[in-house]
């Protein structure tokens, strides 16, 4: 894989429920996780006791971090709204060459920063919420 632009990475939310997706403000740096529990299936028996995981029986979940600046009022008092109800609203996670994510995702901080001589910005933590659709591009 070629080497990829970090803002082609895209975060989008559909605060409405309607299935139109709006980008979230300006953001610099994105990190996402996808994360898989396992569950130990080990007995006496084992083959050489040997750790053994049953397929599918973990909780999956994935985490969505970033930060970044206001690009406008009407971004910020989006997210801002979306934290302060508690709402799960869908989400597009955009990965350029690999696919879009899309599922609910509950916001589970926001941290606003800014020096007297600087920008205001933020920082941005997600949790997924129900299932994850994936779509390769």
């Amino acid at each position: 894989m070629v080497a990829q632009r970090g803002r082609d990475l895209l975060i989008k939310i559909d605060a409405a429920g309607g299935g139109e997706f709006e980008t979230v403000a300006g953001l610099r740096a994105t990190r996402i996780t996808f994360n898989a529990e396992t569950v130990d299936a080990t007995h006496i028996g084992s083959e050489g006791r040997w750790r053994e995981l049953l397929a599918g029986a973990g909780v999956r979940s994935a985490s969505i971090s970033g930060s970044g600046i206001f690009r406008d009022e009407a971004t910020d008092e989006l997210i801002r709204g979306v934290f302060f109800a508690g709402d799960v609203p869908a989400l597009q996670i955009i990965i350029p060459d690999f696919g879009v994510i899309q599922g609910p995702f509950q916001i589970t901080s926001i941290e606003y920063a800014g020096e007297y001589n600087g920008e205001a910005t933020y920082e941005l933590a997600l949790a997924s919420a129900g299932v994850l659709n994936f779509e390769a591009i």
